[in-house]
C-alpha cells in the first residue's frame, strides 16, 4: 500500500493535470469564467470553495482505505 505521501503526491498531480487539460482545451472559455468569478460576490465564492473542498474529503474518505 502507498504512503500517504505518495497518494498526496498522486492526488495533486491528477489536480495539475485535470487544471492544466481545461485550460488547454478551452482556452476561451477558461477566460470567459474568469471574467464571470470576478463579479461574483467573495460570500459566494467562498460557499462554493467550501462546498467542493468538502466534496473532495468525501470523495476521499470513500475512496482510501483505512491505514
Amino acid at each position: 500500500m502507498p504512503s500517504w505521501a505518495t497518494v498526496l503526491i498522486i492526488a495533486l498531480g491528477g489536480a495539475m493535470l485535470l487544471e492544466g487539460a481545461v485550460y488547454a482545451l478551452f482556452p476561451r472559455g477558461m477566460k470567459r469564467a474568469m471574467r464571470e468569478i470576478l463579479g461574483m460576490p467573495e460570500g459566494q465564492l467562498r460557499n462554493g470553495g467550501l462546498i467542493v473542498a468538502m466534496l473532495g474529503l468525501v470523495i476521499i474518505i470513500l475512496l482510501v482505505p483505512r491505514i
